[in-house]
């Protein structure tokens, strides 16, 4: 835990103290914010209370009363709930607006975390409960120069690989045949090789499975692929070293020389929207404008639905990327949600839109790295689709 940095931005922010509640792992942010134990019992409730100026204070029940003792400020203890409540009563005294994992609406659903007793009990003590959203990107979503390092790492790899899957397609369709699953584990196999981890496997999707956004290949069931197919390829990987940043990129070919006017017409769109949403962001931060995560998706998701495709774009535009693939950071997204958290200085997102049609799909994914005052693309961009 960075208590400085934490208790900095709190005064940056105008906002009193930051209140962390958990019983039984619900908060796994709170948990990584202040570097506990994830196997740390919690079968009573433990509260933190990190003021914007002074000494943190915690409150834990008698039976676990060493749970906090690696983080530093006072420490009172409780048995019953009569006792709970007028310890937290103490807890807040002097503090009104107080920060905690919480989201008006549920709208940010990955943040929203507190139960709504307990924001009830803190809102009674006559306390304004705000969103901690901002909080946790910063010191969730925002990464070290070795954590970006790494990203890097993981883009060298992977940029690698994805043109070389599309190789071994093609040979393997001209030499006998292979099918969705069979690629799936030729990608994880190369991970392996180049000592890389992830979370699901890679999505190989044919024809109409590839308009399946989270389609998922598996040994039974799995379609061949074959001449005149489209193909789509979505692979995301972080080396395998503590600390380390995903990279996760979406491409799509064509097994043949002439897709159909159709699949290019598809692809044009969502590419053009592709960059429509990275000219948002370069011009944006070039700018020195601070710029939130549905300005982005409002880009993209415009230009689609001007090519008469936006009943077909049925996702957000993209996520934040950290050592988790989606992470806690601004989400490029007006759909889901209204994502309003701030895009921050040294943070990674992607840029994906789609267009979903029943006979195939398209996505065309990039990951961005935001700093102060600029933005890039951090990997290879596909400008047509690729001739397997």
């Amino acid at each position: 835990m960075n208590l400085p940095a934490i208790q900095a931005a709190l005064r940056d922010r105008n906002i009193d103290a930051w209140l962390f509640y958990d019983h039984h792992h619900r908060d796994p942010i709170a948990y990584r914010v202040l570097g506990l134990p994830e196997s740390l019992m919690a079968t009573r409730r433990w509260y933190y209370l990190i003021p914007a100026e002074g000494e943190p204070l915690k409150l834990v029940h008698r039976i676990e009363a060493g749970h906090l003792d690696s983080l530093p400020g006072k420490k009172a203890q409780y048995s019953g709930w009569q006792e709970l409540f007028e310890q937290i009563k103490v807890l807040l005294a002097a503090h009104r607006d107080i920060a905690m994992q919480y989201s008006p609406n549920n709208l940010v659903f990955t943040l929203s975390l507190v139960d709504a007793g307990t924001v009830e009990m803190i809102r009674g003590l006559g306390k304004n409960v705000v969103s901690s959203g901002d909080l946790v990107a910063l010191f969730e979503a925002t990464l070290t120069e070795e954590q970006i390092k790494s990203h890097f790492a993981a883009r060298d790899a992977v940029d690698k690989i994805v043109p070389a899957a599309f190789q071994e397609i093609g040979r393997q369709v001209r030499n006998g045949g292979t099918n969705e699953y069979e690629i799936q584990q030729w990608i994880l196999e190369a991970f392996r090789r180049e000592n890389l981890v992830t979370v699901d496997a890679p999505i190989v999707g044919v024809n109409a499975h590839s308009g399946d956004p989270h389609y998922e290949p598996h040994d039974e069931g799995s379609w061949p692929i074959k001449e005149g197919d489209f193909v789509l390829l979505d692979v995301w990987a972080k080396q395998n070293i503590p600390g380390a940043i995903f990279y996760d990129i979406t491409w799509t070919g064509f097994v043949g020389k002439n897709p159909s006017g159709r699949m290019i017409e598809v692809f044009e769109t969502v590419r053009d929207a592709r960059d429509a949403g990275i000219k948002a962001v370069e011009q944006g931060i070039g700018a020195g404008k601070n710029m939130s995560g549905w300005q982005v998706d409002r880009a993209a998701r415009d230009h689609i639905k001007k090519a008469g495709f936006g009943e077909y774009f049925i996702h957000r535009t993209g996520h934040s990327i950290s050592t988790e693939i989606h992470a806690n950071g601004a989400n490029m997204d007006d759909l889901e949600i209204h994502d309003e958290r701030q895009i921050l200085p040294n943070s990674i997102f992607s840029i994906e839109p789609g267009v979903y049609l029943p006979e195939f799909g398209v996505r065309s994914e990039i990951n961005m790295l935001v700093r102060a005052g600029s933005a890039e693309v951090t990997g290879k961009i596909q400008r047509e689709i690729v001739t397997i």
